[in-house]
């Protein structure tokens, strides 16, 4: 169990690939503390975990909110141990009719909460744990970007391609910074996975995105957690600044 000592902390953990990484950590002998804004998920997933012997912490944050990400970060701390592991997970890609809205069409608020959400809850969190993975000299940072951060998707809106792209930047300039103090920084960018936020576009919009993946169709939450718990193994120590696909071939780059 490659995370037996370790504490993890995983954002927007409460449901689709944030469960599926959260399940994966808990079984893998971590301690997770899951963050998330649903609390009747978030707390219902550390409940099922706790009563099958493992451990894990519930704690309910906007994680676009600096001392709400604090105060999260703490109450895991406090009940877990001290945060060496963290993974960027929450995001959200809001649709209107199931469709991405247009730049020109697009309500201020809406950029504002997506950034917020997918990009400042990144700053947020790396910089409340990081302080003290620099003084243990260790730590893990996985990121979730997408492969709409690296190629134009009609299928999203712009905050959300934004954002994604933005992670891959601080993603490498985190892994330079941090690598000297024995943190490794990395990032996965999924294609089209399974999960409800997915479910919430056309049918026929991700049938298309099936055709055109050499694997044929959609990823499970489960592969992209496969991946995200290699990137904080032993065995990926030294990789670092890296964005992996986790997209069965779409999008190649």
């Amino acid at each position: 169990m490659q995370h037996r000592q370790r504490v993890v902390v995983v954002t927007g953990g409460g449901g689709g690939i944030g469960e599926a990484i959260v399940e994966r950590y808990a079984r893998d002998g971590a301690a997770v503390g899951i963050v998330d804004a649903n609390e009747d998920t978030g707390a219902a997933l550390a409940g099922r975990l706790t009563d099958a012997g493992l451990r894990a912490h519930f704690t309910r944050a906007d994680v676009g909110d600096f001392a709400a990400c604090e105060a999260a970060c703490r109450s895991v701390e406090a009940a877990l141990g001290p945060i060496d592991t963290l993974v960027n997970n929450a995001g959200i890609s809001p649709k209107h009719a199931g469709k991405p809205m247009p730049i020109w069409q697009m309500d201020p608020a809406e950029w504002r909460r997506v950034v917020d959400v997918n990009l400042n809850s990144v700053f947020n969190f790396c910089r409340v744990v990081t302080p003290g993975m620099v003084e243990r000299r260790f730590g893990r940072i996985v990121s979730m970007s997408s492969v709409a951060g690296k190629a134009y998707l009609d299928i999203v809106a712009a905050h959300y391609s934004t954002t994604k792209a933005a992670l891959i930047g601080m993603t490498r300039h985190l892994a330079g910074e941090l690598g000297p103090h024995g943190i490794t920084v990395n990032a996965l960018a999924p294609g089209r996975i399974d999960t409800p936020l997915v479910r919430g576009v056309a049918r026929e919009a991700n049938e298309k995105v099936a055709r055109e993946t050499p694997l044929q169709r959609l990823g499970m939450p489960d592969e992209v957690a496969s991946a995200c718990l290699f990137l904080t193994s032993q065995e990926a120590s030294f990789i670092t600044g890296q964005v992996i696909d986790v997209a069965g071939g779409w999008l190649m780059t």
